[in-house]
């Protein structure tokens, strides 16, 4: 579990694809001062927002093993050798959760649709499919890349999220642009509550006809 506050921007080292076939699993080195400490094989490290295992680590070096049906849903299938990275070690417990919970599932890529300043900030717009839309909205959390962001607005298209100077200087993701991938995770608990009530929700969904219908609206 993490929080979406990106510790360290790393940089990729290696790429090594582990079985054949350009859908293989790939084997990432990545280089970071997170890893001036130890980190023991088999712990977790968010990349871009895709939870990872170590199974190598050297000081300021770490191994991540990415796999198939990883690099069939995020954007780690794309990384080369100099590319940079957004880091986090997993959440502890006792920590406060300064973003939201992140379990580094990566729901689906995005697309950076449109960017412009905003005084200091940077607004940006994601594109995405309406499976992912559906649990996004406004001044809910999403994080993009691994970076617990706040919903400025939706509409059918996408959202939009504005990055502070902090964001800008620690992260990866004021330095893409328009039409770069993106990888999204949405609030974990939107998800969780729709599955739990599936079943007590009438044929065809809840809609406004019939919240009126039944005088909730």
């Amino acid at each position: 579990m993490f929080t979406g506050l990106v510790e360290d921007v790393g940089r990729v080292r290696a790429v090594e694809v582990t079985t054949a076939g350009d859908k293989g699993a790939r084997r990432l080195t990545i280089a970071t001062r997170l890893a001036d400490e130890e980190m023991p094989l088999g712990a977790s490290l968010a990349v871009d927002g895709t939870c990872l295992t170590v199974v190598r680590w050297v000081k300021g070096e770490v191994d991540l093993v990415a796999a198939a049906e990883t690099l069939a849903v995020t954007t780690l299938g794309r990384l080369a050798t100099g590319d940079a990275v957004n880091l986090e070690r997993p959440l502890r417990v006792g920590d406060r959760l300064g973003g939201h919970l992140v379990a580094g599932h990566v729901d689906g890529v995005g697309q950076i649709a449109a960017r412009a300043p905003r005084g200091e900030a940077v607004d940006v717009t994601v594109a995405c499919a309406a499976e992912l839309l559906r649990y996004v909205v406004p001044k809910g959390s999403i994080a993009i890349d691994g970076i617990s962001l706040t919903v400025n607005t939706v509409d059918a298209r996408g959202f939009a999220v504005s990055l502070i100077p902090h964001t800008q200087l620690m992260t990866t993701l004021a330095r893409k642009d328009v039409g770069a991938p993106v990888n999204l995770e949405v609030d974990i608990i939107g998800k969780y509550v729709e599955k739990l009530l599936g079943g007590h929700l009438p044929a065809g969904g809840l809609t406004l006809d019939k919240l009126k219908e039944h005088g909730f609206a």
